[in-house]
């Protein structure tokens, strides 16, 4: 497990991070409703080239939870932009996954953010996005969030492993769904899915161009959250290259073929 022993309060948000490694920085960003643990078999394969800054998005994993709090795409760019100036960076290595992918894209066409290279993959950046699921809870968070605990844990069991092609294991399962139990994460897992809206994304897919950077979009060819196809029209937008096909992949990667991600990532750093 990733340890995050380090809090950066950002917009009155307490955003737990970590950071392991040796020379120049690489960020990698997370997505819903995962945490930075994402990484845990991914990171330390690149400790030895790169310092990795790891974190939780607001309203995720270890970062602050509460009543009220804004935990959407719109504040998530905000608070990279945040990081980087605590961490005193200003163009790592990007590697970036789902809402974390959309945030890294955020962050470059609205916040100026500039990197060395990106890494992306799976990632929430093209409309249309949202599942029915999602769309259910939007209307009706309330009811979701005082469901009671065993149904909670059944639904979110169900709907973790749809987001991988190979079942997931009962301690994966247990890495990704421990910060969404209880009365305080019952309440933020459906928070979350409440403030998904693609006004986010509308609002800076016209901007997307071809990167000034090494930019490379991979993609699960099964993945069932966003289809493949959606991956190739990103890397014809944003990228210099053709888009990589992760055979047996589902959304999430890390977990059925985190080697493939670590080759990406090497290659982009080779090729600098």
């Amino acid at each position: 497990m990733l340890e995050l022993p380090n809090t950066a309060i950002v917009e009155g948000n307490a955003v737990r991070w970590g950071r392991i490694g040796n020379g120049p920085p690489l960020v990698a960003i997370h997505g819903t409703p995962f945490s930075s643990q994402v990484w845990r078999r991914i990171v330390p394969e690149i400790a030895d080239r790169r310092t990795v800054y790891y974190f939780d998005l607001v309203g995720y994993g270890l970062s602050e939870m509460r009543d009220g709090q804004d935990v959407s795409l719109g504040v998530q760019n905000r608070v990279l932009a945040a990081l980087f100036a605590e961490w005193g960076i200003e163009r790592p290595d990007v590697l970036a996954h789902d809402f974390g992918g959309a945030t890294a894209l955020r962050g470059w066409y609205l916040d100026g953010l500039r990197y060395a290279s990106l890494t992306i993959f799976d990632a929430v950046a093209l409309a249309p996005w949202g599942s029915p699921f999602v769309q259910h809870v939007r209307s009706h968070e309330a009811a979701f969030a005082g469901m009671p605990d065993y149904m909670h844990r059944a639904l979110l069991n169900a709907y973790l492993q749809t987001a991988a092609y190979k079942p997931l294991s009962e301690e994966v399962l247990h890495i990704y769904a421990a910060p969404w139990l209880g009365p305080v994460g019952q309440a933020a897992f459906y928070r979350q899915i409440a403030q998904m809206d693609q006004r986010f994304t509308d609002e800076v897919e016209p901007l997307y161009a071809r990167m000034d950077c090494p930019v490379t979009v991979l993609w699960g060819q099964n993945d069932e959250w966003i289809p493949f196809e959606k991956g190739k029209a990103l890397a014809a937008l944003i990228a210099d290259r053709p888009i990589i096909a992760v055979p047996e992949a589902g959304h999430l990667v890390q977990e059925d073929r985190p080697e493939v991600i670590v080759a990406a990532v090497l290659k982009n750093l080779a090729d600098r």
